[in-house]
């Protein structure tokens, strides 16, 4: 299994000098997990460390480059909320023989690690159980195909469909 960090909310964190919360080029907040979860060994790459909201079709097409190009069988990707159904539909339709779980956070892991920390826990989990192909969505306490798990805006959680 791989985990592909690509930024989203759940990376985020506060720069005092802008005064923003930025994604930063970095894998600080999927590597304390990992620490904490005593998985630190788990093979980790980051990629384009993004707000989904400025991924491209281009930022999707290398991702999928990673994984169609990878041995794993398994992928958790860390993506943020807005647009991940787009990428996990993308993978769907490419994967042959891969299982991709993507997951996020509706709140960063610098202002209140629970919800990253369960999302990734369960994406791990789920992708060690060797689950059949596809592309998956993790979040608020489930793990369903894709196009099962909905963001519902107008509340800030992800249901089923």
């Amino acid at each position: 299994m791989l985990i592909l960090n690509t930024g989203g909310t759940f990376n985020k964190r506060y720069n005092p000098i802008s005064g923003e919360l930025e994604v930063p080029y970095d894998n600080m907040a999927v590597e304390a997990i990992l620490e904490a979860l005593h998985v630190s060994e788990q093979p980790l790459a980051g990629a384009v460390y993004k707000d989904s909201l400025e991924i491209t079709p281009e930022d999707r097409k290398m991702m999928a480059g990673i994984i169609l190009q990878s041995t794993e069988k398994a992928f958790v990707v860390v993506h943020g909320t807005d647009t991940m159904h787009l990428s996990a539909a993308l993978l769907d339709a490419l994967v042959e023989d891969q299982a991709v779980i993507f997951t996020g956070a509706m709140v960063p892991f610098s202002i209140d690690p629970v919800e990253a920390t369960a999302n990734l826990a369960m994406a791990i989990g789920f992708a060690k159980s060797e689950p059949p192909k596809g592309a998956y969505i993790c979040m608020n306490g489930e793990i369903l195909p894709h196009d099962k798990l909905v963001k519902n805006r107008a509340i800030g959680v992800f249901e089923r469909v």
